[in-house]
């Protein structure tokens, strides 16, 4: 799933409408009619809307199972990845960020996270169980402002 910078995915845009959401994917499996709201989609979406309705933040969740059912951005797996290659490869492009507590926020209009639900050895079988490097476990798109309180 392709993300659009400050703007969402294809199928869910900043300012989209519940309704047309609902109407292109259907009913969330979880938080039908609340702030946020759980889409089976492939990978999974998690909307936020603001209080008429509308969407304000796109959240795509690593699907675990590579290629196109990562998010993905200018040619990068942004998913199911080593937070720290996501960001080096966006950075190489030219693309800024600021860290924030769980990853980098991008001026562009997105944030790559991690939770740490997800560990090292979840991609690399020969990491041992010490190993802190964060695997990006999610993507979340609005504008720049959105991420940085502004």
């Amino acid at each position: 799933m392709h993300i659009i910078p400050g703007r969402g995915v294809d199928l869910v845009k900043i300012g989209d409408h519940r309704s047309q959401v609902e109407e292109r994917i259907g009913l969330p499996h979880h938080g039908p009619g609340g702030e946020r709201a759980v889409y089976s989609t492939s990978p999974m979406l998690v909307i936020t809307y603001a209080a008429d309705g509308t969407v304000e933040l796109v959240e795509i969740s690593y699907s675990g199972e590579g290629g196109n059912t990562e998010a993905q951005f200018d040619g990068i797996q942004l998913t199911h990845r080593f937070l720290d290659d996501v960001v080096s490869d966006l950075h190489a492009r030219g693309y800024t960020s600021t860290p924030s507590d769980i990853g980098h926020d991008f001026h562009a209009g997105f944030s790559v996270w991690s939770m740490h639900s997800l560990w090292a050895g979840d991609l690399d079988p020969a990491a041992s169980e010490d190993d802190e490097r964060a695997v990006a476990e999610g993507v979340s798109v609005a504008p720049y402002a959105y991420f940085c309180g502004e």
